[in-house]
C-alpha cells in the first residue's frame, strides 16, 4: 500500500539517454532475494555504479543527487526485459519518483505505477528536447498528465484506475481495502 497520494512531482531531473535499458541493468538477479523494500537503493544500476570488487565507478549515476534529482529522463523502451517487481522497488529506493521517455515496457510500467512510480510516455520531440538538458527542473502532474520543464509541455496518458490509486495514494489491493463497507453491504443486499 502506498503511503501518500501522488498528484504531482516537481523535482530536479538526472538524464540517462540510453535505449533499451532492461530490469537486469536496472537491478541485476542477484539483488532478487528480498522481498522487502527499502533496501534496493544501492543495488539500483549496480553494474553501472560499481566495479565488481565493489569501487565507485565514474559513471554519472553516481554523482546523482538523490534528494534533490528524483525524475528520470531515460532513453525509449526504457524497463524492457523480464518482468521483475523488484525494478521499480530499486528505482524509488534510488529516489526517483517519476521516469520520462517516449516508451515504456508495458509490464514494467505496470509494476511501476502499482508502486507508486508515475511513467511519462511522451511524445517523441518533446523527449529529445527533454534528453538534450540534464539537471532542468520538472513537473509531472498526475491529475493532469502533462510534463513541464521550462518551455517544454508533454502530456502522457495514464491507465484510468493506475491514476486514481496514484492519485488516492494506494495500490491496488489498498484500493480494494478502502471499499470493504461498500462491498460489506453489497453482499448483505445480495444474500437477502
Amino acid at each position: 500500500m502506498l503511503n501518500e497520494p501522488i498528484t504531482k512531482v516537481i523535482s530536479r531531473s538526472f538524464v540517462i539517454k540510453d535505449a533499451n535499458i532492461d530490469t537486469d541493468q536496472i537491478i541485476p538477479a542477484r539483488f532478487l532475494t528480498t522481498t522487502e523494500r527499502g533496501a534496493l537503493g544501492e543495488a539500483c544500476f549496480h553494474d553501472w555504479r560499481f566495479t565488481p570488487d565493489g569501487a565507485p565507478t565514474a559513471h554519472p549515476l553516481n554523482q546523482v543527487s538523490r534528494d534533490e534529482q528524483r525524475i528520470l529522463i531515460a532513453g525509449d523502451n526504457f524497463g524492457c526485459g523480464s518482468s521483475r517487481e523488484h525494478a521499480p522497488w530499486a528505482l524509488r529506493d534510488f529516489g526517483v519518483e517519476a521516469v520520462i521517455t517516449s516508451r515504456a515496457a508495458d509490464i514494467f510500467k505496470s509494476n511501476a505505477l502499482k508502486n507508486g512510480l508515475v511513467v511519462c510516455e511522451i511524445d517523441e520531440a518533446a523527449h529529445a528536447a527533454l534528453l538534450d538538458r540534464e539537471d532542468l527542473e520538472v513537473t509531472v502532474d498526475v491529475v493532469n498528465q502533462t510534463v513541464t520543464a521550462g518551455n517544454i509541455t508533454a502530456s502522457f496518458k495514464l491507465d484510468p484506475f493506475a491514476r486514481t490509486c496514484l492519485i488516492e495514494g494506494v495500490d491496488p489491493l489498498g484500493f480494494i481495502l478502502n471499499q470493504s463497507d461498500a462491498i460489506a453491504r453489497f453482499e448483505q443486499e445480495s444474500a437477502a
